[in-house]
């Protein structure tokens, strides 16, 4: 997967779309177990994402920690917050949980906007370059192949925890809470271990976006990137690892193959994006792959 697109790819361009899409489907794996397997929907997550971001452009810039000092700490303020915070949210259900975790990141965005002194404001901060190993981390080739084998260690440890009584637990209570509490589940525990994991996916998901754009502004942990990361969960599939990845490639890349279209490009998009929900309702990939299933039994 990772391995065949720059066999094709005709500039240097497409490793910069190819790395944003690995980066962004780390952020999507983590959503997807939160929402396809454990059911609980987040209409905030980019701050987590945001979290992450601003941590790998505040800590080394500003007290000299090293890149990934930065961000494993940005990885452990948002599974902190996501705990504290999960604790009261996940105890509602429907659309009152959507509405709690959509103040959370609207809560995250406005923080990252007026603390001027500390984020830089709307316009942003600069991210200092991530340096592994005394070799400054550059170009977007370099990206690309950091960003896929992350991808990739991102969804086998999500496959993983899928496979794990967790992740039973996870679909039990996706299902019904009330029988999953019937059979012992601690549904409470799980939730929040859930939505934790997510959060350190989203968290670690910023961070490289951080260092690979070199820039960063609180659009990162905004409304409409909240949204397109429920988009590319639902369009690619929830319940499905690999859904979330193909997902990411649809919302990310559609727009950029439309670009012809000039001012009609957005429309297209999200007609589009339409078609998909109308025409493949589970998804892209557990749609596939029923057919096949009922093609090939």
């Amino acid at each position: 997967m990772v391995a065949v697109p720059p066999l094709f790819f005709p500039s240097g361009f497409y490793y910069r779309v190819g790395a944003i899409v690995w980066i962004l489907s780390i952020a999507a794996i983590g959503l997807n177990l939160l929402m396809g397997y454990a059911g609980q929907v987040s209409l905030g997550h980019a701050g987590f994402i945001g979290i992450g971001a601003y941590a790998a452009a505040i800590l080394p810039s500003r007290y000299g920690l090293h890149g990934l000092a930065a961000m494993a700490v940005g990885a452990c303020a948002s599974a902190l917050i996501a705990w504290l915070a999960g604790r009261p949210i996940l105890r509602l259900r429907g659309h009152y949980l959507a509405v709690a975790t959509l103040g959370f990141g609207i809560l995250i965005a406005m923080v990252l906007t007026n603390e001027q002194w500390l984020t830089g404001g709307p316009d942003g901060m600069r991210v200092p370059r991530l340096v592994i190993l005394d070799w400054p981390v550059r170009g977007s080739d370099t990206w690309y192949w950091i960003g896929g084998g992350l991808m990739i260690l991102a969804a086998w440890i999500a496959l993983n925890l899928v496979d794990s009584p967790t992740g039973r637990a996870l679909r039990a209570i996706h299902d019904s809470e009330v029988a999953a509490r019937v059979v012992g589940v601690d549904v409470a525990r799980y939730k929040l271990t859930v939505f934790v994991v997510s959060a350190v996916f989203a968290s670690v998901a910023g961070s490289l976006l951080a260092f690979f754009d070199g820039h960063i502004t609180p659009d990162a942990a905004g409304f409409l990137r909240s949204v397109e990361l429920v988009t590319m969960v639902v369009v690619g599939g929830m319940g499905s690892i690999v859904g979330s990845v193909v997902g990411t490639l649809v919302i990310v890349v559609l727009p950029q193959t439309l670009t012809f279209l000039s001012d009609y490009k957005h429309i297209m998009v999200g007609a589009l994006i339409m078609v998909f929900m109308i025409f493949l309702r589970a998804g892209i990939v557990p749609t596939l792959v029923a057919l096949i299933g009922r093609r090939w039994p």
